[in-house]
């Protein structure tokens, strides 16, 4: 079993998978600083200084006695029920940058690739036109 799975590591696939993620996992990062950072700032600053990071509701009660402060992550950390509109527009923000980047990437990665060359078609009939060309000349005799 340990041979196996040394085998299935090294296979190139596997590790290709592994520096994938790693690097996705650090693309994500600077894709949410540029979210949270750069174009949600320049979007309130738009909208005449809208914090969309501190849009909610407040579903549940505030617990008796808190003091912390009144925004989306102070209620969130003492456990207030929310719905954070805010924070999911960043994060739809978040995924559509990330998505387009994905796809410019892989957009120029096919043109740099070398296409794969179709499978040559055979000359001549096929053999569903040699099979209908034999029972016509059956039929004639």
């Amino acid at each position: 079993m340990l041979q196996e799975f040394k085998t299935f590591i090294a296979r190139g696939n596997v590790l290709d998978l592994a520096v994938g993620v790693i690097i996705g996992a650090a693309f994500g990062k600077i894709v949410a600083s540029l979210t949270d950072d750069v174009i949600m700032p320049f979007i309130g600053l738009v909208t005449g200084g809208i914090d969309f990071s501190n849009k909610f509701v407040v579903l549940g009660s505030i617990p008796a006695g808190y003091t912390g402060p009144m925004t989306y992550a102070g209620l969130k950390t003492a456990g207030v029920a929310m719905f954070g509109y805010g924070a999911f527009l960043t994060a739809i923000i978040n995924f559509l940058i990330l998505a387009f980047v994905i796809f410019l990437i892989v957009r120029q990665a096919n043109r740099l690739l070398p296409k794969k060359e179709e499978p040559a078609k055979p000359k001549g009939p096929t053999e569903v036109e040699l099979l209908a060309e034999i029972r016509d000349t059956l039929k004639q005799r």
